[in-house]
């Protein structure tokens, strides 16, 4: 495919739903798809706001129907999810997860679309609480909780439909950037530390975390959906574990003064995964070389928060 640059910002390689699109993930995604020149037909919770945003609740086949029909789109990008691990309604994830993305792909069929791509978003939390190493792609999944045994039924439900479709499985590892909801990890130090609050409560601070910049997600979706990958399952990840520790540290540096941290018994989950790093092997094998951003420039970028997404060079 060509660059970015090579193309018009005008739509003119296709049209892309973008399921999510007012979360977290799905605001760089548009931002990456937008500047790549594709017409980015966003799907959001609540009322659109415009001619690009529809909205839609994917739990209603014919909420879904209706989405599908109406934009026809070239390539599917589905974000949407209930991604936080402790939301308190295990129905939901479920719900969510697993039926409403099945109600997604039958709406593709039910239009008789021939979609490019489509580009599904699980999670690593699929492999469960791996003793240690480098987790592949051939690591034998072992959920440990709701949000992760949903996202495997997903998995094994959308693969009924891969003799239909493009579809590629993307397993997303931590990643963090600017917009990111302070009840996660990541955005809750950088906030204390940017309030100057005196103590922060965190769970195991020997956790390990293999922590991404979500400016490289973006990039990761756009060129999924440009390069020859049907059937595949991915990792999305940087191959770099992080410790509490480490990051505590890295901000103390960036902020310039330190945190008193007090050891919270509740926020030590029964089933904590205690170490999650990915190999990048077969994402740089499908999707290119990635200049993987350390997440110090991550913390640097969250700490000078301007509000705008942004995207990294190709």
């Amino acid at each position: 495919m060509g660059s970015p640059s090579d193309k018009p910002a005008d739509g003119s390689r296709g049209r892309v739903l973008l399921t999510g699109a007012n979360g977290f993930t799905g605001r760089h995604v548009r931002a990456e798809l937008a500047a790549a020149g594709y017409s980015v037909c966003s799907a959001v919770v609540g009322a659109a706001r415009g001619v690009d945003e529809a909205t839609l609740d994917i739990t209603s086949p014919d909420d879904c129907r209706r989405v599908v029909a109406r934009l026809r789109p070239d390539y599917l990008i589905h974000l949407a999810a209930i991604s936080f691990v402790q939301h308190a309604d295990a129905d939901a994830f479920y719900r969510v997860n697993v039926i409403g993305t099945m109600n997604l792909l039958q709406a593709f069929a039910d239009a008789r679309l021939e979609p490019r791509r489509m580009v599904i978003a699980s999670s690593a939390n699929v492999y469960g609480n791996v003793t240690g190493g480098v987790i592949a792609e051939t690591q034998a999944p072992q959920p440990v909780n709701h949000y992760a045994v949903s996202k495997l039924a997903m998995e094994f439900m959308v693969r009924t439909w891969s003799d239909r479709f493009p579809i590629v499985l993307t397993r997303p590892f931590n990643y963090t950037g600017i917009g990111q909801q302070p009840h996660f990890l990541v955005p809750k130090i950088v906030s204390h530390f940017l309030r100057r609050a005196p103590v922060i409560e965190l769970g195991n601070l020997d956790v390990e975390r293999d922590f991404s910049d979500v400016r490289m997600v973006a990039l990761v979706y756009r060129r999924l959906l440009e390069r020859d990958c049907a059937g595949e399952t991915v990792n999305i990840c940087s191959g770099r574990p992080y410790s509490l520790r480490a990051i505590l540290a890295m901000m103390t540096a960036i902020a310039g003064h330190e945190i008193e941290v007090r050891i919270n018994p509740d926020f030590i989950r029964r089933s904590e995964v205690k170490t999650l790093v990915g190999s990048v092997d077969k994402l740089e094998r499908l999707a290119g070389p990635l200049e993987c951003i350390p997440l110090e420039d991550t913390l640097l970028w969250m700490a000078r928060d301007d509000g705008a997404p942004a995207t990294r060079s190709r």
